[in-house]
């Protein structure tokens, strides 16, 4: 088994209720306006939620795509900001 690495330790829960936000808007293919820090950069940027995924270290991710089709997979507590578009 592989030890977590700086980028992933650490990792805090968010809660059910915002677990449920993403669930609905990946339904509902809602396109978000979120704002992440992702190794010291700050993203602020609409996103249409593709999927959640967990790691074998318990971290969640949102799978989601941006307006110029690039894909990423966001950290949820590395979310600091969530709105509908």
């Amino acid at each position: 088994m592989t030890e977590p690495n700086d980028a992933t330790a650490g990792y805090v829960p968010i809660s059910c209720d915002l677990h449920s936000e993403y669930e609905l808007a990946i339904l509902r293919r809602q396109w978000l306006h979120l704002v992440w820090t992702d190794r010291n950069v700050v993203h602020d940027e609409m996103v249409l939620p593709l999927d959640l995924k967990t790691t074998a270290h318990h971290e969640e991710y949102l799978v989601c795509r941006t307006k110029d089709d690039t894909t990423h997979e966001i950290r949820l507590d590395h979310v600091r900001r969530i709105s509908t578009a």
